[in-house]
Parts: C-alpha cells; structure tokens; sequence
C-alpha cells in the first residue's frame, strides 16, 4: 500500500495537512526541526540536513506515494537580484545544491513530485519550470489566499497540476507578501505554503484506493 507522503525542506506540515488528514503518513524533513525523527501520529518530523546522507527508511520508501520539495530560495529568486553580486558564488552555489538534492531524491523515489520555488535564477542553470501559479487562484478552497506570490514548479513522475478555482467574490487579491515587513520570521513567512495550493494538489494526485483504518 502507498500511504507515504514526504515534504522536503518544509517547516511548517502545511502541504502535508490534507494527506495526514485522509489517512497518509506524512514525514516533513527540515533543518529547523529538532535534530532526530519525532512521531506524533500521522505526522513524522526529521530534523536533518538531506544534504548529509539522509535518506527516507526503506519500509517507508515502499510505501511512497507523492513527494514535494520546498527548497530554500535565499540566492536563487529574482526578487533580490540587485544583490546577488555582493553574495558571492559560495551562497549561490548552496541554493543550487539544495535545489539539485531535492530533485535526485524526488527522482529516485519514481512517484508523482513537486519542487517549489519563486520565480528564479533555476530556470537558467537547470530548465525553464513547468508550471506557475498564484495563491489566490485556489481560493475557492481557502478564502485566506487571495494574495499574489508568482510560484513555479518543476514536475515528475505523473504529477497532475490542479486547475484554478479562484473565488471571483472576494474582491482583488492583495501583495501581502511583497509588503512582509522585515525580521527573522520573513522567509518563512514568505515561503509558507498556501493551504488552498496544498489542498488542491492533493485532490489531484492523491491515490484513489486508499484504504485506512481511521
């Protein structure tokens, strides 16, 4: 049985919630977790560095179903590019390894995956992404995301991008995002998933016979 989600690089769980929440196990990996592997139900928390030789255990790459990466975008995205000169090639060259060791292990697991970054430089050293979006174009899903963030995506094994359902009625979205106030707490406010994405990519490729005993 496929009942196995894994989230690269993901803080916060929330594109793991609606898997958890149909059954799946979820393991979120990132090196702002506590070091080591915590369970709490559902949801498996691996504070690790994948860079590092991390690998997922074998009983739980059988069980693989869908994977999604979510790497640090720091020097990559186009948004601070009048400061990419002054960052030296050593920082570059950290985001781009982040990047590339998200997608060998999405690669190698041969189920349906999601690499997410901002608009950025990756199109130019890897491939152009295969898909963008914007939050507010799944509000229909959750009215909280009628905000404007230009995300791409680079795709493989099978992933199905979800079609848009934006909630006409609630008025124009707003530049929440572009407008975060700086801090500590920025990037990951700027890099939280937006729950109605998360949602709909999970109705899009979730496996239809699951079946799990609540």
């Amino acid at each position: 049985m496929r009942d196995v989600a894994l989230f690269l690089y993901d803080l916060t769980g929330n594109m793991a919630k609606p898997w958890i929440e149909a059954g799946y196990t979820a393991v979120i990996v990132d090196m702002q977790h506590k070091p080591g592997i915590h369970e709490d139900g559902r949801l498996i928390r691996v504070g690790a560095d994948i860079r590092n030789g991390w690998m997922p255990p074998r009983h739980l790459v059988e069980r693989m179903a869908f994977a999604a990466a979510f790497p640090p975008c720091d020097h990559l995205a186009v948004s601070g590019a009048r400061w990419f000169k002054g960052k030296g090639l050593r920082k570059l060259a950290l985001s781009v390894d982040l990047f590339a060791t998200a997608a060998e292990l999405c690669e190698w697991l041969e189920v349906p995956y999601l690499i997410e970054n901002p608009v950025s430089t990756m199109a130019t050293y890897w491939r152009p992404a295969d898909y963008t979006f914007h939050p507010h174009h799944f509000t229909l899903l959750e009215p909280e995301d009628n905000y404007t963030k230009k995300t791409c995506l680079w795709v493989g094994g099978g992933f199905v991008m979800p079609k848009s359902c934006q909630d006409f009625t609630i008025g124009a979205p707003d530049d929440r995002i572009h407008k975060a106030p700086p801090g500590p707490d920025r990037a990951n406010y700027r890099s939280a998933t937006p729950m109605g994405f998360a949602r709909a990519v999970f109705e899009a490729n979730r496996q239809d016979r699951l079946e799990i005993a609540a």
